[in-house]
């Protein structure tokens, strides 16, 4: 598509906007559509796709572009990230438009020091130095400027994956069983799913292989009790009362009450009888106490620093500070320690986040195993064969997307003995 001046102005605006990043960008872009309800449908996916664009090219673009003016920027990502020529962009331009776009592109060959080619603040760009060799920190770098891919996952309460594709392909959407997971679907392109019957029904929901993964390490059983311990909107929860057959006792804690009104509003499409929502005041609610040394399963999906998803979620390198993951780090230990008073003799723990940093990961799961004798760490490569499921990584689940595709992720399976 050939973007018209009006489109351009727009980008501009969107990023003058979304500058100072003070709240997630996929909600200060949706913020920023309602104010600009004159935007039509293709007018708000090229700005879309422009924002996406520049946040994760934001560093190299900005020192290429010699400039932090909004206008510049959206010149910018038009010509470097989305390939437009200067005759696609000769209507959409001044005269000094068209001079300032020459002398950039003059400029796009320019060697760029590692950090800004990566497009990540320094100090990430050296954390990843500290966890990584040179070969996969350039991997995974340069994996994460590239869009993530679609992926969804069938309900199988309520469809199969075959019939599943074959819906989808009726509405010309391709989708194709993702390479690991069993009810799994990655989609070409970017369609509009959002109305579409599967997913209003619930028959289909949004969620990345990695997240679906991680679900088959909890492997919970029809009868079991078990807890979602940071359920969030509940992407793992359906998957898990799904595993579950909608049987057993499935709860759902989080500490954030929007975020639990989100799942409510999915598990009524879901099909699901057995999950069942509670709010907490924090990780020692009187609710977990009632609940201590009873549950066969529980899934820690700790909060993070999410650099696993920035294929998805750009903006976190830029919102996240240097600080950041000691501060989480805290937090995550005093969680995991909580929803560890949870799980009975014989059950099992599953500690998992979408991070890439060894801190908030294997750091973790060795700092719990120093201070909780009662608990082992399983064998996540094992526990996936058993679910028929072709991954080994390791005794720890380690997924990186410029090595399985998928956003990246951590899981730990913890048994308690006694």
């Amino acid at each position: 598509m050939t973007p018209r001046a009006p489109q351009i102005a727009a980008l501009a605006a969107a990023i003058a906007d979304l500058r100072l990043l003070p709240a997630p960008a996929d909600t200060l872009l949706h913020q920023f559509f309602r104010h600009h309800p004159e935007l039509g449908q293709q007018d708000r996916a090229f700005v879309a796709e422009g924002v996406f664009a520049w946040l994760r090219r934001r560093r190299s673009l900005e020192q290429l572009a010699g400039t932090t003016h909004p206008a510049k920027l959206a010149l910018a990502v038009a010509v470097r990230e989305r390939g437009h020529s200067l005759r696609d962009l000769g209507q959409a331009m001044t005269a000094a438009d068209v001079e300032w776009v020459r002398a950039f592109k003059t400029r796009l060959a320019t060697e760029l020091l590692p950090a800004v080619a990566a497009d990540l603040p320094d100090w990430l760009w050296d954390r990843l130095g500290t966890a990584y060799t040179d070969a996969e920190r350039v991997a995974l770098t340069r994996a994460w400027l590239s869009p993530a891919a679609l992926d969804l996952r069938i309900n199988p309460l309520k469809i199969t994956r075959d019939a599943a594709r074959e819906r989808l392909a009726a509405a010309g959407i391709i989708a194709e069983p993702v390479p690991y997971s069993p009810l799994g679907l990655r989609v070409a392109g970017r369609p509009a799913l959002g109305r579409h019957p599967l997913l209003v029904d619930g028959s289909i929901e949004v969620q990345d292989e990695g997240s679906q993964l991680v679900g088959y390490l909890v492997a919970p059983k029809r009868s079991d009790m078990v807890v979602d311990f940071c359920a969030g909107a509940g992407g793992k929860t359906l998957l898990l009362g799904a595993l579950m057959r909608s049987h057993g006792r499935l709860y759902a804690f989080d500490v954030v009450d929007r975020r639990l009104a989100n799942l409510k509003l999915r598990l009524r499409r879901s099909g699901l009888s057995n999950v069942h929502p509670q709010l907490l005041s924090s990780e020692r609610d009187t609710k977990v106490k009632r609940l201590a040394g009873k549950i066969d399963r529980v899934l820690v999906d700790a909060p993070c620093t999410g650099f696993g998803t920035l294929r998805r979620n750009p903006d976190l390198k830029w919102r996240q500070t240097e600080a950041g993951p000691a501060e989480l780090v805290a937090k995550q230990r005093s969680i995991l320690a909580a929803a560890a008073t949870l799980v009975k003799p014989g059950g099992r723990l599953v500690y998992a986040t979408c991070s890439v940093l060894p801190e908030e990961n294997e750091g973790i799961v060795a700092a719990f195993l120093a201070t909780h004798p009662a608990f082992v760490q399983g064998d996540a490569a094992a526990e996936l064969a058993r679910a028929g499921i072709a991954l080994d990584t390791g005794p720890t689940l380690k997924l990186y997307p410029h090595v399985h595709g998928c956003d990246g992720f951590f899981a730990a399976v913890l048994e308690r003995q006694t």
